[in-house]
């Protein structure tokens, strides 16, 4: 069987794209950084650099799927640029 290397392009500031679109529907749901963070368990300093930072933090698939819940936002919304 022949394997060959196929193209695709893949976006490299994707983490980016998922902190900035936290930001716009966690603002849009009128919840704040703080009450987002002890929504999902995580400190209100990681979340506010998680923002800021466009992802430069990183962040778990398990927290961004708990942000989806909190937020109400299918997790794919997260990823559309």
């Amino acid at each position: 069987m022949t394997t060959f290397k196929r193209d695709f392009s893949f976006n490299q500031d994707i983490i980016g794209v998922v902190a900035r679109n936290v930001r716009k529907y966690r603002k849009m749901a009128g919840i704040t950084q703080e009450q987002l963070a002890i929504d999902i368990g995580v400190s209100n300093d990681f979340l506010r650099r998680f923002e800021t930072t466009f992802g430069k933090e990183g962040m778990s698939l398990n927290t961004l799927y708990k942000i989806s819940i909190v937020l109400n936002i299918p997790m794919d919304k997260f990823f559309i640029e």
